[in-house]
């Protein structure tokens, strides 16, 4: 990782919009995806840093987020997020790894200087869901295994219209586990 730092892939000494997910669907880091091609995926946290602090907001999610790698996670009942609940989503059981690992990035990205971009949807209005992604969805009672948290930036290079992971933490044998 300290390469693409020290190579300048993420400076730009500006505030940047960032996320950290759990990833439902195979991913590497690195990878690049169009903005509308999102992989399946529980929201984590979404911020804003400096991006000269994200290293350390990668630095301090690392631990967390490997602590949590393993846990086995519950598809519960659909619902619409969003306004009018519009956007269709895939609740998450609520567990208390999944809530340990929430509130930990929070603290991670304040401690960092970052600003929480949904602060009524943080910590105890926490809510992990799963969007529905062009017929891509999960169902209730679908179980998996949080098996890769990722960091992404929203805007590598500046262009919003694709998203890379810059770092991502995994189980050895990464592939999601429905039964």
């Amino acid at each position: 990782m300290r390469e693409r730092w020290a190579a300048g892939e993420w400076h730009t000494g500006r505030m940047r919009n960032f996320v950290l997910v759990a990833f439902v669907e195979p991913v590497a880091e690195g990878q690049v995806f169009p903005r509308t091609q999102w992989p399946l995926h529980i929201t984590l946290l979404r911020f804003d840093v400096d991006d000269a602090v994200a290293e350390q907001v990668a630095a301090l999610a690392g631990p967390p987020a490997e602590t949590a790698l393993g846990a086995a996670l519950t598809v519960a009942e659909d619902a619409g997020f969003g306004r009018n609940g519009s956007v269709p989503v895939s609740l998450v059981r609520p567990q208390p790894d999944l809530q340990a690992l929430h509130g930990q990035l929070a603290a991670a990205v304040e401690s960092a200087g970052g600003r929480i971009l949904t602060p009524a949807h943080t910590r105890s209005g926490y809510r992990p869901h799963i969007s529905h992604l062009h017929g891509r969805r999960l169902r209730p009672g679908d179980t998996l295994v949080l098996d890769r948290v990722a960091l992404v930036d929203m805007a590598p290079d500046g262009d919003r219209t694709v998203r890379r992971i810059l770092q991502l933490w995994s189980l050895p044998e990464t592939g999601a586990t429905r039964r």
